[in-house]
């Protein structure tokens, strides 16, 4: 369920997620009690879904048999492809509550199995059942908690519920059909934190249902949440930030400021000689820009759009550089637009493999040698900004760029 945060980056399974602290969660942003007039109200931290992709815009020659590039797709980079709304976002930043609403363990029954459902039918008393054996359970029944708060997560939309997640269909394609089976519980975790420094937050794996009764079969050895602890929701996966580790992320100004000088230094395509220019965020992603980078994602050579050097016989994406021969995905680059998911606020000088999402060295490095959960037994390093699986040697390429020949 929970992956914990490594201490540092520079060898596989490692992070420069640190634990510098234990925050807790809260999934709707509002003053606490102790917030004065003007302050911040105190923030726990943040998750963010990792990435997923649907396809959209419009069908190109790609689709219909011919050799341009992969269709426009919109992604949890920065946002749901359908918007962020409420409660269903791909980010929350999370604060503390109001008023306190945590449970905490107050009477243990043990109880036989089969009477299990009788004794949780009282929809007013807050619950855990715990299934030890097929005749032997335990009945923990929670009370008020003046020191934590408490968070849901899970697909119901029910109002008991703080942060709808759906499915991220793995390796980046779009769930086929309204058929599709989520596998997402209704009711899937619980965040309980404390309201007091240091702010440590727990998570609590579970199906709990709309009488406020979890069912747990066993315990986790440890629940609580660290800087870059990945939540397996088994069809999604959320990650978790805390302040300490936000501060370390670039801010979306500093994404701006770097998208901004990247085009400044008017990289040009070294064939065609056009200059290149990565498009504005503002403008949606709903197909490249006529300026817009590509790539050769073997190589990394970053050229124009062009529609020679395809190679049929290997698919319609696979193209031959002319730079260096290699043959591989040639790709549109796009700017990965969500900070949280970046380490520091180094310049865009990778991209993912085959994707194209740019972003930092240490940030490509790190998500390329960190397994995400796929299904309920495997996993696979994908692009955190659209949920791709990566492909090649390391994952991802470092961008050759050529400068302006005056």
């Amino acid at each position: 369920m929970v992956l914990e945060g490594n201490p540092e980056v520079g060898s596989p399974r490692t992070s420069d997620l640190q634990h510098l602290e234990n925050q807790g969660s809260c999934v709707l942003s509002s003053p606490g009690e102790d917030a004065q007039p003007g302050e911040e109200p105190i923030k726990y931290g943040e998750l963010i879904v990792l990435g997923c992709c649907e396809e959209g815009g419009e069908e190109t020659e790609a689709q219909r048999g011919e050799v341009t590039g992969p269709r426009a797709h919109s992604c949890y980079n920065g946002c749901l492809a359908s918007g962020d709304k409420g409660r269903r976002r791909s980010r929350l930043a999370l604060s503390r509550r109001p008023h306190a609403n945590g449970v905490k363990p107050d009477v243990m029954h043990h109880i036989s199995t089969p009477l299990v459902s009788k004794a949780l039918s009282n929809r007013g008393q807050h619950s855990i059942s715990y299934t030890l054996s097929r005749s032997h359970s335990v009945i923990v029944e929670y009370t008020h908690d003046s020191d934590t708060d408490m968070f849901q997560i899970g697909r119901s939309t029910e109002n008991m519920i703080d942060f709808v997640v759906t499915d991220t269909p793995p390796g980046g394609g779009a769930a086929e059909g309204p058929s599709a089976q989520s596998t997402i519980s209704r009711y899937a975790c619980r965040i309980l934190c404390d309201r007091r420094p240091p702010y440590t937050s727990r998570i609590y794996a579970a199906g709990f249902d709309a009488s406020s009764n979890i069912f747990l079969g066993v315990e986790n050895e440890s629940n609580v949440l660290q800087d870059g602890s990945l939540i397996d929701l088994c069809g999604a996966t959320l990650l978790w930030r805390t302040p300490a580790g936000l501060l370390r992320a670039p801010t979306l100004k500093q994404l701006e400021a770097q998208r901004q000088e990247a085009n400044a230094a008017r990289p040009q395509c070294p064939v065609g000689l056009s200059t290149l220019a990565f498009p504005s965020p503002a403008r949606g992603r709903t197909a490249p820009d006529k300026q817009q980078p590509w790539v050769y994602v073997r190589c990394g050579h970053v050229h124009g759009y062009h529609g020679w050097g395809c190679r049929r016989e290997r698919g319609p994406q696979e193209r031959e550089c002319p730079l260096c021969r290699l043959v591989g995905p040639y790709v549109p680059l796009w700017l990965g637009q969500e900070a949280g998911l970046c380490l520091d606020p180094g310049p865009p000088s990778h991209a993912f493999a085959p994707c194209g999402h740019v972003c930092s060295e240490k940030t490509a490095r790190y998500w390329a040698q960190t397994p995400l959960p796929h299904g309920t037994h495997a996993f696979h390093a994908a692009c955190p900004f659209c949920g791709a699986w990566l492909t090649g040697e390391h994952g991802c390429v470092r961008l050759i760029f050529q400068g302006p020949l005056d």
